[in-house]
């Protein structure tokens, strides 16, 4: 079954020159799409009804398309059914060229634009004009009392086929208020500043932080979600980055709550093949220990960070394997790049994003824009659920399957992978963190032996934390266990694994720990710090 819209607009000359370009394959698996999409769902319908105006196109007599601006209250294009809708044709300069065109072809278009978000909707249907004085009951169910225009008739759309457009090239501008709700959240932060810092000038804020080797200028910053941030990223001198490969991350130094500068790693999410800037994408995460909302509150234009090197823990296969990308939530980002590597590369790959809504979905328009019919979203909010089980039973013999996301949707994979017969290497995974150990945590009396400093972390600080604000400076990468970066000898005590970066021969007696999440079985541990 093919969609609709594409069995109009998709003529055999469009075809045609779809194959001389080369973007056929793109659009093939749309002829056998499971959504013909001919009629609308509660997304369209939602989309309509915040609209306050539209593009109309009618063709004329002589064959001529003719594309007027329809406008009014928003609402006043209204959603009828699933396969109507329809608007009061207020009165206007009294051309009537529109409606003369439906008299002879009844064959319409609309475009309804949302350009704050970048996001077009195309409808195409046939349409009648029903006389004010013919039907005032439907007249009346169309009609906007508050608005003050006069209606001459009725426009009804019989909906035959539609598709949302890519944000590619559309420029975005805002209403105000659009413009008003969009810099509110800039004025609360303001404010919270201004709370934070007293009476100290913003001139006063760092303008470097970190002491990495690589030195970096926040070149550009985007608000992709109201959580998520992303940030451009390129060498102070202009000169090319250091090579990266898809999956890739970069330590960032930041500023924490009690002013100790540490690191926070962050996958780049940005295409592998760019050398001029990395991007990274953040998720504000309040109840975090403060690594993304320091970033949040403290990274701006033109400051330079001096980061880590580039490294991965996560490469993406070479050979020509079709791929599986599993991404959920802030997971997306090393997925992205994958994406934009494999699409450079024309190798097969079909990509999962599972997300708490549409609005919470960083990169979704992008990816809907390059992907098409192969980027498949599951928004928990409008019950569309992401169900591993089935997928990982439909999955080619050869694929390769990445996951990366919270720690619950790894596992959920890795056991429907195991479920479905999938070898375990055949499942690729970055974890946020190291699995959770059930056990609470307590508080520890930690010797740094080098440096003779004695102090106690107490519950829900990590011993990585309470080292950097003691003033005693360690190497750190994920702080989240998975990377071994922080490892440690332990000279006295016995620690209790957390991470799952060290083999066994590692955490044997007196050997090594991750300070960044584990912690002592005892009350003491002795550091070679």
């Amino acid at each position: 079954m093919s969609r609709a819209y594409y069995d109009i607009v998709f003529t055999p000359a469009v075809r045609a020159m779809q194959t001389r370009m080369r973007s056929r394959a793109t659009y093939a698996p749309l002829d056998y799409a499971d959504d013909r999409r001919d009629a609308l769902t509660a997304d369209e319908a939602e989309f309509i009804h915040e609209r306050d105006g539209f593009y109309q196109a009618s063709v004329s007599e002589s064959g001529w398309p003719y594309v007027q601006y329809r406008g009014g209250p928003a609402g006043f294009l209204k959603v009828l059914d699933g396969k109507t809708i329809g608007y009061a044709d207020f009165r206007g300069n009294v051309q009537y060229i529109s409606a003369g065109n439906l008299q002879g072809n009844d064959r319409i278009a609309l475009m309804l634009m949302d350009y704050a978000q970048q996001r077009r909707l195309k409808i195409l249907g046939r349409a009648r004009l029903v006389d004010r004085s013919a039907d005032p009951t439907l007249i009346a169910r169309l009609g906007m009392p508050h608005y003050r225009a006069s209606v001459e008739r009725a426009v009804i759309i019989n909906v035959e086929g539609y598709d949302w457009n890519c944000p590619q090239h559309i420029t975005p501008r805002f209403t105000e208020a659009e413009t008003t709700a969009a810099v509110a959240p800039l004025h609360e932060e303001i404010a919270r500043l201004r709370e934070r810092l007293g009476s100290t000038e913003a001139s006063e804020r760092p303008r470097a932080l970190g002491n990495g080797p690589l030195a970096l200028r926040i070149s550009g910053m985007r608000q992709l979600t109201p959580r998520v941030r992303a940030y451009e990223l390129r060498a102070t001198d202009g000169s090319d980055l250091p090579p990266v490969t898809a999956g890739s991350h970069i330590d960032v130094p930041v500023r924490t709550k009690s002013g100790v500068t540490s690191t926070r790693r962050y996958s780049i999410s940005s295409s592998p093949l760019r050398r001029d800037a990395y991007e990274i994408a953040v998720l504000r995460e309040d109840a975090s220990r403060g690594g993304s909302t320091a970033v949040h509150a403290d990274y701006r234009l033109g400051m330079t960070l001096h980061c880590g090197l580039p490294g991965s823990d996560f490469p993406l296969h070479e050979d020509e394997r079709p791929a599986v990308l599993i991404a959920g939530g802030i997971g997306i980002t090393p997925i992205r790049a994958m994406v934009r590597k494999l699409c450079a590369d024309g190798r097969r790959f079909e990509l999962h994003y599972a997300v708490r809504s549409r609005a919470e979905a960083a990169y979704v328009d992008d990816l809907e824009c390059r992907l098409g019919a192969a980027l498949h979203l599951y928004a928990a909010d409008r019950r569309h659920r992401l169900d591993l089980v089935r997928l990982m039973a439909q999955i080619a013999g050869d694929a390769v399957i990445y996951v990366c996301g919270p720690e619950r949707l790894i596992d959920a994979a890795r056991n429907a992978g195991r479920s479905a017969g999938i070898a375990d290497d055949r499942i690729r995974f970055e974890r946020f963190a190291a699995a959770r150990i059930a056990a609470p945590d307590r508080a520890v009396t930690v010797t740094l032996k080098r440096s003779g400093k004695r102090f106690t972390v107490p519950p829900g600080q990590s011993i990585l934390d309470a080292v950097e604000a003691a003033g005693v400076q360690t190497a750190s990468g994920c702080r989240g266990g998975t990377c071994g970066t922080c490892r440690v000898q332990v000279l006295k005590g016995k620690p209790e694994h957390r991470d799952t970066a060290l083999g066994a021969e590692e955490r044997g007696p007196g050997r090594l720990m991750c300070i960044c999440v584990s912690r002592a079985e005892g009350t003491a541990l002795s550091l070679d710090l």
